[in-house]
């Protein structure tokens, strides 16, 4: 079996965005059952320095459709639009992200492996291929903000085990 650039990234991209959304069903439910208000969740963080969890949803689709898009267009920049404020624009993300995923065309996304990529960041830029800026920079974000996601919903009392964050596997058979 051939192991594919597409599969390296793709499939456990859509495992995880599924279970971030899952995550926000019950962080709603959460929020339902302690008379809580969707801000209190979405605003959350685990340190004063850190951004909130609203922010680690967002960065959760930047880093995985927007970095696509990013080796697309030969350049990656940061986010720094607002993140959505309520659970339903937090899932309406989620689900363009997942969806546009769905749509990638593996043979084209294969061949971004060798695309010049390059990571803006004001006036400074650092040079990658499409493989090395998905997988050493946009991946590592993308598990990173996951998790954070996570970490915080458990801060705040949300009962969530490792099943919740693995989402979906993928088994055989």
């Amino acid at each position: 079996m051939t192991f594919s650039f597409y599969d390296a990234v793709v499939p456990s991209n859509l495992q995880v965005l599924a279970a971030i959304d899952t995550l926000l069903n019950k962080a709603e439910a959460f929020c339902a059952e302690h008379n809580r208000a969707e801000s209190d969740l979405i605003e959350s963080r685990l340190a004063p320095d850190m951004l909130p969890f609203g922010y680690q949803v967002k960065s959760c689709a930047v880093h995985s459709v927007g970095a696509i898009e990013g080796v697309r267009a030969g350049s990656f920049s940061p986010d720094r639009s607002a993140w959505p404020t309520d659970f339903a624009e937090l899932h309406g993300l989620l689900q363009d992200a997942i969806s546009t995923l769905k749509a990638v065309d593996r043979t084209e996304f294969d061949e971004l492996v060798a695309t010049d990529t390059q990571f803006a960041i004001g006036d400074t830029g650092i040079p990658f291929t499409g493989a090395n800026f998905l997988l050493s920079f946009s991946q590592p974000n993308f598990y990173f903000h996951a998790s954070t996601a996570y970490a915080i919903l458990r801060a705040q009392g949300v009962k969530l085990g490792k099943r919740d964050f693995l989402g979906m596997l993928r088994i055989a058979g």
